[in-house]
């Protein structure tokens, strides 16, 4: 009587390269759904067709004045080296604190047909807030020591 409780190894090999190959699958699916490509604002304009199907990640600054924001949307213009590229933000949350004029700023999302840009990511840096305080002269000696423990 042969013993039943023992599997044919065929069977576990079988099982095995199903389940590799599903999780495989879901992988390499999901990475690219998730992959974006960072250009920036003169190549966007200079992909033709290619930039309305795929995911991108512009950076540029934000140009003054352009900011208009109703509620967590948010619509502004990025410039970049003489480039404008206007940009429609349409978020879960709203734009962070140091999204402001003259800030830099990265969108991600996708290209429309037609011209804007419809990001559903933003993140932005203050540069004014990470450079050096001007004050105009170079700081002393005296004003550079360490203070002296006693």
């Amino acid at each position: 009587m042969p013993n039943d409780s023992r599997k044919s190894p065929l069977k576990i090999i079988v099982a095995t390269v199903i389940i590799l190959g599903t999780v495989a699958y879901l992988a390499i699916t999901g990475v690219q759904q998730n992959k974006s490509y960072y250009v920036t604002i003169g190549e966007l304009q200079g992909m033709g067709n290619k930039a309305y199907v795929r995911h991108l990640r512009v950076a540029g600054n934000v140009a003054p004045g352009s900011i208009e924001r109703a509620g967590t949307n948010a619509t502004f213009t990025l410039l970049e080296q003489g480039r404008k590229l206007k940009v429609s933000y349409r978020g879960t949350e709203p734009p962070p604190d140091t999204f402001k004029d003259d800030a830099q700023a990265l969108a991600i999302g996708t290209f429309g047909q037609d011209g804007v840009f419809h990001a559903t990511q933003l993140q932005a840096k203050c540069a004014s807030k990470y450079a050096p305080a001007a004050t105009g002269k170079a700081p002393t000696a005296a004003a550079t020591a360490l203070p002296v423990a006693r």
